[in-house]
């Protein structure tokens, strides 16, 4: 889709920032130098040569080879000389979520020990690196500040440095010295999942941002600071339809001005490292299609390196080589060819060390190109001048790990007044106030995504001892509070005013994103908080609506039912910042003024995606800038109400269980009477008398459920209600699903749609060994068995043996035709 152009002037952040030499009178037309902060240094480079020079090809590889805590010890380190490791979202030292400072400092000291005890001629030290992405949000007991979106509301660069130096701080207390941020996303459709991640959908305000946490993260590379990464280059904000990982369809010119703009002051304050990006980039208007981000060498050697002048180092995303075509996890000639530096390979690293040899060995990975890559790495160590990780100060503090008034700030400085008919707000101190919704006492949803777990999900307020709900900073500051989750049995005509905190649940990549077959409109997936707001509205008492949300919303139904609301987006640890707004001091006069801007334009209709300052016929509800202000009236009154509940991309897939798309159905398992929730929580192993089952990966990043079977027993996919099927889906439609089957099933295997059953066992038994596959059944073959309802569109029940993982479960209108169907059992 053709994007506006209009506010790309991001000159004045280039220049502050040293990136380009004058400002341009117009967007650019070339990519321009970066000027790193940070100037090459003879001798340092000296050096690199020689350790180089005196490197062995299983040494090198190493270097570039990066696997997850999980599966690499301390002695994997030293034996297999590798060079860096990290943690992912919900990955813990002895995978203990609660792990202290401590604890962490002792396992990175002892990752640092092992490689310094190798037998190589030069030691060279691992480093380790983690998603901080609000804080050293991986860690129980930080801080957590609100996620990107809400500091992109503040518009403040100033306390953004200040917040990305805390974080640095708190990652060192746990002894780590490479964080995977800032994320320079420049969000163009707010379906992505990971919106919130972004700064704003205006380039400029990323690249205000951008310098700005650069400089926090990294500082003088002090026993404060940790090495910074831009992330994802590029173009990862900018996908058709906000899928994740999709494709990014934009010009050059929109690249260059929209997408790039982050990575220019990013790159001029000294970042070390460029993380590669999942998506694929078609510039259609050009006929140019560069493919995988992580496979693209004109992107990440020609325009990263060459142009920008970029001389740190090139860092895949997790398992990104595996997305490139004609790659696997564990092999990738083309990803290293085209100017990845280090390899972020999880689980399968031993396999990849040894396809990454062989490579180098027949010729497909030139040694140039191995030797360019460690020089890069080395580089960037010695620049950082990494030291054993209990040598900081600040390893194993806790107390490094808290900016609990920064952030109360920061909550405070991000909050943007939608609506304030009748001068409702702020509420005097005094007033009898009833609180209600479900995020008003959640920390796990005022947190959000990245907080402890990678989705921010199977987390309970114990996990945040260092926090406070937003109902805890307002029974803090007034005496007359009380607290109904849903308001039922309450008579609202007892209180003065009503505040419902309410809002999306925690998500991350993947699982955030709104797919083609849904809409914007947030009571479409969360009806409780519309329920909610009709039971309490109306009754002669105010309503103030705190929206704890990853992202711009349609929400006029909501609005219509309150005389005031707040977007908070994810404010993090620190709910009594939106109490210092929400209420007046004890004076009676305002505490804390609204200050917010909005960052992302407000939709008026349920499908105005994409939507963006700039566009043509732009018309938002609230446009980009927005907030009212304690001192600046403005009726908002009666907005008109879309109830539309059709899809906004084109699909014909109706989604019966994935990891992107909140609106599907929940698995549950069933064996020997008993019966599961799988939930959210991805790290959970189920067991019952006859199933076990386990978080695996068939696509994308734990996106499956495997399902061990010992004995008879099912998975399915269920709803509380019916649920009708379109008819789009329903011609000519089939039940599809994705697996990767391990072991042949003992008996019958039953795939089951509505009351309709089909035996595939033999389908099961061909697909042993065959990696990820997808089975495709024509709905006619259920129906032939009389399935008429939608409340079970899918189960499969086995008898033993099988071992097989279900992703992407949905039903696909016109797949019935396909020539890959299952064939009808007579």
């Amino acid at each position: 889709m053709k994007q506006s152009l209009t506010l790309f002037a991001v000159a004045a952040q280039l220049l502050a920032a040293g990136a380009i030499a004058a400002a341009p009178a117009r967007p650019l037309a070339a990519w321009p130098k970066a000027a790193s902060a940070i100037a090459p240094d003879a001798k340092l480079e000296a050096r690199v040569r020689q350790i180089v020079a005196g490197m062995t090809l299983e040494q090198k590889i190493g270097q570039m080879t990066q696997p997850e805590i999980k599966t690499a010890t301390p002695d994997d380190v030293r034996k297999y000389y590798l060079g860096s490791v990290l943690n992912g979202g919900g990955s813990w030292p002895n995978g203990n979520k609660r792990a202290t400072p401590a604890d962490w400092v002792k396992l990175a000291d002892a990752y640092y020990d092992a490689s310094m005890a190798t037998d190589a001629r030069y030691k060279i030290p691992v480093i380790w690196g983690i998603d901080a992405m609000h804080g050293n949000s991986n860690v129980f007991g930080a801080t957590l500040f609100p996620h990107n979106i809400g500091l992109g509301a503040a518009r403040d660069a100033k306390r953004v440095g200040e917040m990305a130096q805390a974080t640095a701080q708190a990652v060192r207390a746990t002894g780590i010295d490479w964080v995977f941020a800032p994320t320079l996303a420049v969000v163009r459709d707010d379906r992505w999942g990971r919106t919130y991640e972004s700064f704003s959908e205006d380039p400029q305000l990323v690249a205000d941002y951008a310098g700005a946490y650069v400089k926090g993260l990294q500082g003088a590379f002090t026993d404060a600071n940790v090495v910074a990464t831009a992330k994802h280059f590029m173009g990862d904000g900018g996908t058709h339809e906000g899928k994740d990982r999709g494709v990014n369809q934009s010009t050059q010119a929109e690249m260059m001005n929209i997408h790039g703009a982050g990575y220019y002051p990013a790159l001029a304050a000294g970042a070390q490292t460029v993380m590669a990006s999942f998506n694929s980039w078609n510039d259609k208007a050009a006929g140019k299609d560069y493919g995988k981000m992580h496979g693209s060498r004109e992107l990440l050697t020609g325009v990263l390196k060459e142009k920008m002048g970029f001389d740190g180092f090139v860092v895949t995303d997790w398992n990104g080589i595996g997305e490139v075509p004609g790659c696997r996890n564990d092999s990738c000639p083309q990803a290293i060819n085209a100017g990845v530096d280090m390899v972020m390979v999880p689980e399968d690293w031993k396999a990849f060390i040894a396809n990454t040899i062989a490579q180098v060995k027949d010729g497909t990975i030139p040694m140039a190109r191995i030797d360019d890559a460690v020089t890069r790495i080395l580089r960037v160590k010695l620049r950082a001048d990494l030291k054993k990780p209990s040598s900081s100060r600040h390893a194993g503090r806790m107390a490094s790990m808290q900016s609990r008034e920064l952030a109360r700030t920061l909550v405070q400085e991000s909050l943007v007044l939608l609506k304030n008919d009748g001068g409702v707000l702020p509420l005097a101190r005094d007033k009898k106030i009833l609180v209600v919704g479900k995020s008003a006492d959640n920390l796990s949803n005022q947190a959000g995504g990245w907080s402890l777990t990678w989705q921010g999900t199977d987390n309970q307020n114990a996990d945040f001892p260092n926090a406070d709900t937003i109902l805890a900073g307002l029974r803090d500051a007034a005496p007359n509070v009380m607290y109904s989750l849903d308001a039922a049995g309450v008579n609202v005509a007892d209180y003065d005013a009503v505040i419902a905190v309410i809002g999306e649940t925690p998500y991350a990549e993947g699982d955030g994103d709104i797919g083609p077959a849904a809409n914007l409109r947030h009571s479409a997936r969360y009806p409780e908080d519309l329920a909610l707001l009709k039971a309490v509205s109306g009754k002669g008492k105010p309503v103030v609506t705190v929206f704890v949300a990853g992202r711009p919303l349609y929400a006029n139904d909501l609005l219509n039912l309150s005389d005031s609301f707040v977007a908070a987006w994810l404010p993090g640890s620190e709910g009594k910042g939106v109490a210092d707004v929400l209420l007046r001091g004890a004076d009676g006069k305002v505490h804390a003024p609204f200050s917010g801007k909005l960052s992302f334009s407000w939709p008026k209709t349920v499908c105005q995606t994409p939507l963006n300052v700039g566009d043509r016929n732009y018309a938002p509800q609230f446009a980009y800038g927005y907030g009212l202000t304690y001192d600046k009236a403005a009726k908002v009154g009666r907005l008109a109400e879309d109830g539309n509940t059709a899809g906004c991309g084109k699909t014909n897939a109706f989604p019966v269980f994935n990891q992107s798309d909140r609106g599907t159905f929940p698995l549950y398992v069933q064996s020997g009477g008993e019966r599961k929730a799988l939930g959210a929580d991805l790290n959970t192993v189920h067991t019952l008398p006859t199933l076990k089952v386990v978080t695996a990966q068939v696509t994308t990043q734990q996106d499956a459920k495997q399902v061990t079977w010992t004995g008879p027993g099912a998975i399915e996919a269920r709803a509380a209600a019916p649920r009708a099927l379109p008819a789009w889906a329903s011609k000519d439609g089939a039940l599809t699903f994705d697996t990767i089957v391990t072991t042949a099933p003992q008996g019958p295997v039953q795939v089951g749609f509505g009351n309709g059953t089909v035996d595939v066992a033999s389908e099961f038994t061909r697909l042993v060994g065959k990696g990820k596959s997808t089975v495709k059944i024509p709905l006619s073959c259920f129906k032939a068995a009389g399935a008429e309802k939608l409340d079970m569109p899918f189960r499969v029940t086995a008898q033993g043996g099988l071992v097989a993982a279900f992703a992407n479960i949905q039903v696909v209108g016109g797949a019935a035709k396909d020539a890959d169907v299952v064939s009808c059992p007579k």
